[in-house]
């Protein structure tokens, strides 16, 4: 009976599949002939059916952006971008649907040690940092074991070093792996969908306005309040509180 089940499983994942693809050209077919907004319709079908990729992202954002909606292009090219961070042509039309937007803000720089341990944390996903940590444990048992039954003065001594060496990059790559969830834990972006909105300085209407921002422009949430307001910071460090609806998370 479970045979015949995961036969089934497989049978009917791989007739969605088809069938999403088949979806995606007719989307991608509308889309070269000029017809965004359909193409934008058939796109979204799939996603309703909880199917993402990185190339459905990257053409519905081509799409919108043909089409001038600023905030949904970037919204879409970062969903693309979290999906293949290293895809040159996703962050090249980001770059260039960035440049639509209004606000002009700075990126606070980093510099010292924060920079450095930072660009070293990101170089991998958590997942791989707690391989690389596990790998390197499996190496210290086989080395440290090496040691213990070796006899030859030279192997034992070159045994030991190696064991230890093993253990101490263990423990780098244990850093960096909670570094790297931590990292991962506190980045919430969100992009702003409103076409203006006024940023306050507590989470109510009465409250005095700090600043405005416009749609496109990406934020970090960093708290929220009853589910009506959220609390954002810029990429320039400013913070304030935004209307829940004026904005949409990745």
């Amino acid at each position: 009976m479970k045979h015949i089940v995961y036969f089934i499983t497989i049978l009917v994942s791989t007739f969605v599949v088809a069938q999403n693809n088949e979806v995606f050209t007719k989307g991608n077919t509308l889309y070269n002939d000029g017809k965004f907004q359909d193409a934008i319709s058939v796109y979204e079908t799939i996603l309703d059916e909880n199917v993402h990729s990185s190339e459905l992202y990257y053409n519905l954002a081509n799409a919108y952006y043909k089409l001038n909606r600023i905030a949904p292009s970037i919204y879409y090219y970062e969903k693309a971008l979290q999906l293949a961070p290293n895809d040159k042509d996703i962050k090249n039309n980001l770059a260039f649907a960035n440049n639509m937007t209004i606000d002009a803000i700075e990126v606070l720089p980093e510099v010292g040690f924060s920079k450095f341990t930072k660009q070293i944390t990101n170089r991998f996903s958590f997942d791989t940092w707690a391989v690389i940590a596990v790998v390197l444990v499996i190496g210290f048992v086989i080395l440290f074991l090496t040691y213990y039954f070796s006899y030859g003065t030279a192997g034992k001594r070159l045994a030991f070093l190696s064991s230890f060496s093993c253990l101490f990059i263990t423990c780098v790559a244990l850093f960096f792996a909670f570094k790297k969830y931590n990292f991962d834990q506190k980045d919430k972006p969100a992009i702003v969908f409103a076409q203006e909105s006024n940023v306050k300085s507590e989470p109510n209407l009465r409250s005095e306005g700090v600043f405005d921002l416009h749609e496109g422009t990406k934020v970090q949430i960093i708290e929220l309040y009853k589910e009506n307001w959220a609390k954002i910071k810029l990429a320039d460090g400013e913070t304030g509180w935004i209307p829940i609806e004026d904005i949409k998370a990745l």
